[in-house]
């Protein structure tokens, strides 16, 4: 007589292989399942070696690097001039085929164009010293914020960044509206430049590209109420010798109407 026997529902023994695969890629079935039975998972051995098979999870799989997690974190307005910047790639030719980037750094609070630098190369350590340069001239942020680009995420930038104390904002992949401030810079810079000229030599580039910063930052912006990156300057830095005076003001309004509001009570 034959009887029909019943095959146990593996959904949650495949979820787990599955995740713990993805987690760790170059591990084997004994250390999933040690993993399995510290979590208290009363699995039988022989049940997770089956399922493990036919997953095809015995094929050693290469291991892919990873970027980090990124924290989602919204693109705030900046209320202090030389707080945070924002950094960014572009990339272009010469007529001759030869490729060259573009290195562009911005204030995110003024919106003023601090480098574009251009040249056929632009390792971590051609960033720092643009940086650096920039500095020299103004002081040092608060914080970058940056995609996750190979210049940015290598040891160079971020260990120079460590010892000045400067934080690197990431932003999640495939994310560039959060790095908005310097996405609207590059397109401006597209339209007026790169795709507005064809380039036989570096020179050229760098040039032009001195002569658009210049004219950028004394062009009014719409986002700055019409004032000008350089005007935004000005204006936050009055802001700022008022805001005292201002809080002073404010303070005496609200013991004028606690006062008024205990007279009323009475």
């Amino acid at each position: 007589m034959w009887y029909y026997q019943g095959r146990k529902d593996d959904t949650e023994v495949i979820a787990k292989l599955s995740a713990l695969a993805e987690k760790l890629p170059t591990r084997g079935f004994d250390k999933y399942y040690g993993i399995i039975r510290n979590e208290g998972l009363r699995w039988g051995r022989s049940r997770v070696l089956r399922v493990y098979r036919e997953l095809k999870l015995t094929r050693r799989r290469r291991h892919k690097r990873r970027l980090p997690a990124r924290i989602k974190e919204p693109l705030e307005k900046q209320l202090e001039v030389n707080y945070s910047y924002s950094m960014d790639f572009m990339s272009d030719a010469l007529v001759g085929g030869r490729k060259l980037r573009v290195l562009k750094v911005v204030d995110d609070c003024t919106r003023e164009s601090l480098a574009v630098w251009c040249d056929f190369s632009i390792p971590g350590e051609k960033v720092v010293a643009v940086l650096e340069q920039i500095i020299r001239e103004r002081g040092k942020p608060q914080q970058i914020r940056v995609d996750n680009g190979p210049e940015f995420r290598g040891k160079v930038l971020s260990s120079w960044c460590q010892a000045e104390g400067i934080t690197i904002k990431y932003i999640q992949p495939g994310r560039p509206m959060q790095n908005a401030y310097i996405e609207r810079l590059n397109r401006t810079f597209r339209e007026d430049v790169l795709d507005a000229y064809l380039f036989d030599s570096l020179e050229e580039v760098r040039i032009l590209s001195d002569e658009w910063q210049d004219s950028y930052n004394n062009l009014p912006h719409d986002s700055l109420k019409g004032r000008t990156p350089l005007m935004q300057k000005e204006y936050v830095a009055r802001q700022l010798q008022l805001r005292p005076m201002i809080e002073v003001e404010q303070k005496n309004i609200d013991q004028q109407m606690n006062i008024q509001s205990q007279v009323l009570t009475e």
